[in-house]
């Protein structure tokens, strides 16, 4: 889907949202529009294989008598001794199954038809989906969307005729765009910033604007052994630990391939954002078995498959990316000092857990892997705790680039950030500055890193270039000097020198001002002098 058609179809629906939601917040609003919006995708996919299964006996859509089923309905209610051996088939083909008055198709009828069991049949296909239509239980999927919320309604019927109506413009906003499926994944990502950017800084929670997550992804898919195509050739596992609503993950599987990663794993402890990145991963194409994403809390390490304490068993990641809350206060407690996450480098500070985030996904990153986490200035130079953890990791050569972005390029924050690319087996013994914070485009909201800012900043990356108030390659002994402080303008001057004056051109170039001064004033003062008025002083 080209990018205009994507940017009509997101607005397309953004304005149903901002017309239909009336007593609802844009956060409550968001969750029924994206889930209705899963449902059309999961349906529109399901009802393609259906096709290609049955071939000749799926039912004409435009045939007389179906009343505004769905083909399926039809079938089902004429094949009802086969249903079980096509679900079957279903399950290893399309990998889930939805019941055929839970499709989209027939929710969209019932809803233009003011069908009265409009809200009971919606809730129980939203159960169907959590509990029964993948091998994968997704409990809780839709727990953020409550059908009867006094927002929708007081009464049953309110709340019944408010859904139609939801559901009927959605419907006729996306007839236009019915036959691209893959079009609705955009259009879900498309929704999900706008939701960011009219949510402030709860939007931190759980969007990563797509240019940054385009640097951490390029980053972590980099090979400088494949000089032809200068990617990886496959990760076994990514791994982002505060996924939010899953758009770095997706980003690295963008430019990996639908088969260029083994697992995805992500892990968010806010509810809504859960339930938000779970969905995205199917509505992208991601089998139920090729991600696994936790609701948990990452500092508190509570993911069982995080926990394995027998080394040999220890969970691993090919890469990692991560976009941490920024400078979140935290609790550590005692026990956490003996932590194998932190006990080689030490706690970090109650007031800003950005090395706790740091340290925890560095961790469980392998040998060969590569870390490119987004973190606040603060943590290159800030003192105490933070300094004698920066001060280990560079001097065991785990830090391999540090990147300075823009200001103001997140809805959460207008402060400029900077991203920490970390190697457990890194070569070069030096440090790569690239200092990207003046390289954007000014934005109405947000600043934004055109395509163009992006490709320069990965090209200095991946060559290690070096270049005059952008990039620098610094030593080891260089970062000593410093007291092992990794403030970007320290290694990186930015200010442009001032143009050295030549004193004797400026003295030629002041002559020959003066003599035409003196030889226009003359030929002002011959007007003056024929209209008998006084001349002025000076001239030739």
């Amino acid at each position: 889907m080209n990018d205009q058609l994507q940017k009509q179809l997101g607005k397309t629906l953004w304005n149903i949202a901002d017309t239909l939601r009336g007593a609802m917040n844009a956060d409550d609003f968001r969750d029924y529009m994206l889930s209705f919006l899963f449902l059309r995708y999961l349906s529109d996919n399901y009802e393609i294989a259906a096709k290609k299964e049955l071939g000749h006996d799926y039912p004409d859509p435009n045939a007389i008598g179906n009343g505004g089923r769905s083909p399926l309905s039809v079938w089902y209610a004429e094949n009802p001794d086969d249903v079980a051996d096509f679900e079957k088939q279903m399950r290893l083909k399309a990998h889930y199954v939805i019941k055929p008055e839970h499709l989209w198709t027939s929710i969209a009828h019932m809803a233009r038809t003011q069908n009265d069991d409009l809200l009971n049949t919606l809730q129980a296909g939203f159960k169907y989906i959590e509990t029964e239509s993948f091998q994968s239980t997704f409990g809780g999927l839709f727990s953020e969307i409550n059908l009867g919320s006094d927002k929708l309604g007081r009464s049953y019927a309110d709340r019944n005729a408010k859904l139609g109506a939801i559901i009927t413009e959605i419907a006729k906003g996306l007839a236009d765009f019915s036959s691209d499926v893959d079009a609705l994944g955009d259009a879900y990502e498309y929704l999900i910033g706008q939701f960011a950017a009219g949510s402030g800084k709860k939007a931190g929670e759980f969007y990563t604007p797509q240019q940054v997550s385009d640097i951490l992804s390029a980053i972590v898919t980099l090979d400088s052994q494949e000089p032809a195509t200068g990617k990886k050739e496959r990760l076994a596992s990514v791994l982002d630990f505060a996924c939010g609503s899953g758009s770095l993950l997706l980003n690295v599987r963008r430019r990996m391939g639908p088969h260029g990663i083994g697992k995805i794993y992500g892990q968010e402890k806010n509810i809504t954002t859960y339930n938000l990145a779970r969905m995205n991963m199917l509505l992208h194409g991601v089998k139920d078995t090729e991600f696994e994403i936790y609701h948990g809390d990452t500092l508190a390490n509570d993911w069982d498959i995080l926990r394995e304490l027998n080394p040999a068993k220890k969970p691993a990641f090919d890469a990692i990316v991560a976009n941490p809350p920024f400078s979140l206060r935290w609790e550590p407690t005692e026990a956490m000092g003996d932590d194998v996450r932190f006990k080689n480098y030490g706690l970090a500070p109650k007031s800003a857990a950005d090395f706790a985030f740091l340290l925890h996904g560095f961790h469980f990153l392998k040998d060969e892997g590569v870390m490119a986490i987004i973190l606040p200035h603060g943590v290159l130079f800030r003192g105490g705790a933070e300094e004698r953890i920066r001060t280990k990791l560079l001097k065991d050569g785990h830090i391999d680039t540090v990147i300075g972005l823009p200001a103001n390029l997140f809805y959460s924050t207008g402060i400029p950030v900077c991203i920490l690319v970390l190697k457990k087996c890194k070569k070069p013994d030096d440090v790569l500055f690239i200092n990207a914070a003046e390289h954007f485009a000014k934005g109405k909201r947000q600043n934004l890193i055109t395509d163009q800012h992006i490709s320069k900043i990965i090209d200095t990356y991946q060559f290690r270039k070096e270049e005059e108030r952008y990039s620098k390659r610094v030593s080891m002994e260089r970062i000593a000097e410093e007291g092992f402080n990794l403030n970007i303008s320290r290694y990186i001057s930015t200010a442009v020198d001032e143009a050295e004056i030549d004193l004797s051109v400026t003295q030629s170039e002041l002559v020959l001002l003066e003599k035409q001064i003196r030889g226009e004033t003359s030929r002002h003062n011959a007007f003056l002098k024929e209209l008998g008025l006084s001349p002025l002083p000076g001239g030739e």
